[in-house]
């Protein structure tokens, strides 16, 4: 599943978004857990002309406050297949979806002849930028107050490449190519957002990288972490 991320920093994505509202504000972040709950430059389909943050694990209604937030279960991904129906989704996937900007995701690899664990890098041929849909969930934290832009990472089945990287679980992050983004944060309805959520068919790039998601030391948000091993 896709829990590792990468980011480029706000100047890039001002100067490679000239016709969006760059809000968010960060150095470039060359890698993330998920788990660590940052918050990340999204385009929410309630402010398409921007690019806001907003923070990683969805946080339904009924989560009130930041210490229940740190429990609640684990909605940093949800499956295109079930989003319509879990109770954590159902009330927020047709009306507050977004694209996530990012330049590369990690993924695990079970190596099948030594039965070790490795990670991947993966990202597009130009290196460049794309989108990852998202559904999001306006939060209220109800002891101070704060309206948080909450989401998750939505999957569906793998594409080839992913099949055989992600060996186990067999899992891809939805990628919004270019040409779907506008019908993405636009879709009316279920049929509409369904046709959309279909494993990546466009090209990817990929390479064996040290094991991010294995490491307890914190120190991973370095440019070396992406160089091929």
């Amino acid at each position: 599943m896709c829990y590792h991320v990468s980011i480029r920093g706000s100047q890039y994505l001002k100067l490679e978004l000239p016709d969006y509202r760059v809000d968010y504000q960060n150095d470039p972040i060359y890698h993330v857990s998920g788990f660590t709950r940052p918050f990340l430059p999204v385009t929410l389909n309630t402010e398409q002309d921007a690019v806001v943050s907003a923070q990683w694990k969805l946080l339904p209604f009924w989560v009130k406050n930041e210490e229940q937030a740190k429990k609640y279960a684990n909605t940093l991904n949800a499956e295109s297949e079930s989003i319509f129906e879990k109770a954590s989704y159902k009330n927020y996937i047709g009306k507050y979806r977004g694209l996530l900007w990012v330049d590369g995701f990690y993924e695990p690899h079970k190596n099948e002849k030594t039965g070790a664990s490795e990670n991947y890098y993966i990202y597009t041929p130009n290196k460049g930028l794309f989108t990852i849909g998202v559904v999001v969930a306006p939060w209220a934290n109800q002891d101070t107050g704060e309206i948080i832009n909450t989401f998750s990472v939505i999957t569906t089945e793998a594409n080839p490449l992913l099949a055989k990287i992600h060996n186990e679980k067999k899992r891809i992050p939805l990628i919004i190519g270019e040409n779907e983004r506008d019908a993405w944060l636009n879709a009316n309805n279920k049929g509409e957002i369904e046709r959309i959520m279909h494993p990546y068919s466009g090209e990817l790039n990929a390479h064996k990288v040290y094991r991010v998601t294995a490491d307890r030391t914190g120190d991973t948000n370095r440019p070396e972490i992406q160089d091929p091993i």
